[in-house]
């Protein structure tokens, strides 16, 4: 396309680096800039973690949970987000945390990063959608005779995730036009929100943006336990935006199919953290605002946020603001496909998985897309929802317990190879940073920064009520480990460096020819 800013000179130069890599381009590479920044907006959502997890912040210490809870939550997020640009910057290929970790800290840890953001994409996109099988439960559900029972939210999950995973077939540019407009919901629906929640508060007492108050054990509905320690609550706070602000991985898995990859995905992954964080920041702090009384608002738990729509807010301007979020939601489901799917396909490429990686890496020549890792990871989603509704551990679905396991395998898959790369940078693994870089020194606090971030993930997500979790952490890391030494040390080669690449010369030619892309 030599009429835009995209010459063929910058086509020519992301196939050149995506080659060197030992790649062939069969996916579609028409992602504009704001497209790939679009999707990581889309899976972060303010509208769907923010508002789905809102009692998070007022269950634990008040209104300072969103007044305060929720720069620092960012701020953790941010410093990923700042080093994983540097990273995708020089390696962008989709995928891009599972070739992180094995070309910069080598075969096991690109392995076992694949398999954390594996089942941390799954368990998320199951999260999203069923979150929003109970959002249109609360909202439109009873013009349906919905009432979000257990059989209910399977069909229900079952159903968007079919639609979401059929948008994803049709090709990527149907993809990215839904992602587009997702963007454009997002911040149309929330501005409304602002503004309504600003001008039907009762009262404005900005005060309770800075206020601590202790709304753990019955005082709020039992979102979190009974504590008196007010240090220990805000961490738990903190919930609420590191839950919300995830997702911007999805830049660097569509990395392959961005125009001007090397600067666009980094900017794409930074920009949608920064807009998100902030946009997400006036929401939270507009709807604690608007709560007619605290004490009743801490109350009524995850509720809190519906409570406070109905004292307030007229019914017709409700009805608008929550069809948006609903739209909202959903697109945030498609763009986790999207992320999920293309995760699956740069891993099977690989031979990662264990059966079925020629079938899961194969390219539609009509739609450019992986067709069968995107229905995989669909039909996975569903099955995941199914039993994590249907097994209950001392009366709790173990939903819940998966739900907060799906932070650590998140943040787990992005803090392996931002280590390994930290370790690498400046080595023969990683001579040069690509073009959009921090300094040396900056990037490796920004990097250092990180992985205090992850130990209070790590502490937060493990804490009361959420014992369990670690013991599906430790337990997955010891299953992973031993089916490594068993099975996959032997078998599992990873990418393709030096001389396999060379080697992969034909196979890449004939790759693309058979996708119809033009040399």
């Amino acid at each position: 396309m030599a009429s835009d800013d995209y010459s063929d000179h910058h086509r020519s130069e992301d196939v050149k680096v995506l080659h060197g890599m030992g790649y062939a381009q069969e996916l579609s590479r028409s992602m504009s800039k704001f497209s790939n920044f679009a999707i990581s907006f889309s899976i972060i959502c303010i509208l769907s973690g923010g508002i789905n997890s809102f009692a998070q912040a007022l269950g634990s210490v008040g209104g300072a949970g969103a007044g305060l809870g929720w720069i620092f939550g960012c701020a953790i997020s941010g410093m990923f987000a700042l080093s994983m640009a540097q990273i995708a910057s020089a390696f962008p290929t989709a995928g891009g945390l599972y070739h992180w970790g094995s070309i910069l800290g080598g075969r096991f840890w690109g392995w076992l990063t694949a398999w954390l953001n594996l089942l941390g994409l799954i368990t998320v996109l199951g999260a999203i959608n069923i979150g929003t099988a109970y959002y249109f439960a609360g909202t439109f559900g009873s013009i349906f005779g919905y009432s979000g029972t257990d059989t209910q939210v399977v069909i229900f999950v079952a159903l968007i995730t079919g639609i979401q995973a059929l948008f994803n077939h049709l090709g990527i540019k149907l993809t990215t036009f839904l992602t587009d407009i997702s963007g454009y919901i997002i911040f149309a629906t929330t501005a409304v929100l602002v503004i309504a929640c600003l001008y039907y508060a009762p009262a404005l007492d900005v005060s309770r943006l800075w206020t601590f108050h202790n709304y753990s054990g019955d005082a709020g509905a039992g979102t979190f336990p009974q504590s008196d320690n007010m240090g220990y609550l805000f961490l738990l706070c903190l919930l609420l935006p590191v839950y919300t602000i995830t997702g911007y991985d999805a830049s660097a898995h569509t990395s392959e199919e961005t125009k001007n990859a090397a600067t666009s995905v980094p900017k794409g992954i930074v920009s949608a953290v920064i807009w998100s964080s902030l946009i997400g920041w006036l929401m939270i702090c507009a709807i604690m605002l608007a709560i007619p009384n605290m004490d009743e608002g801490a109350a009524q738990g995850f509720n809190v946020f519906f409570w406070t729509m109905d004292q307030i807010l007229p019914t017709g301007l409700k009805t608008v603001i929550y069809l948006g979020i609903l739209i909202a939601q959903f697109l945030c489901g498609l763009a986790t496909v999207t992320s999920a799917s293309r995760m699956l396909f740069a891993f099977s490429r690989d031979d990662g998985m264990p059966f079925g990686s020629k079938a899961l890496a194969t390219v539609s020549p009509k739609y450019r897309t992986p067709v069968n890792a995107i229905w995989t990871a669909s039909v996975l989603c569903i099955l995941y929802v199914l039993l994590a509704l249907s097994l209950k551990v001392g009366g709790q679905s173990i939903y819940v317990i998966v739900v907060n396991s799906t932070l650590v395998f998140l943040f787990l898959s992005f803090t392996i190879p931002l280590v390994a790369a930290l370790f690498a940078f400046g080595t023969p693994k990683w001579p040069t940073p690509g073009p959009w870089a921090m300094s040396a020194g900056l990037y490796k606090l920004v990097t250092l920064l990180s992985v205090v971030g992850m130990a209070v993930i790590l502490f937060i997500a493990v804490a009361p009520p959420n014992e369990r979790v670690l013991y599906i952490v430790v337990g997955f890391i010891v299953l992973a480990l031993v089916l490594w030494f068993a099975v996959e040390n032997r078998r599992f080669e990873g990418p393709p460096t030096g001389e396999r690449i060379e080697k992969r010369r034909a196979a890449i030619a004939a790759a693309e020819r058979a996708v119809g892309e033009k040399a």
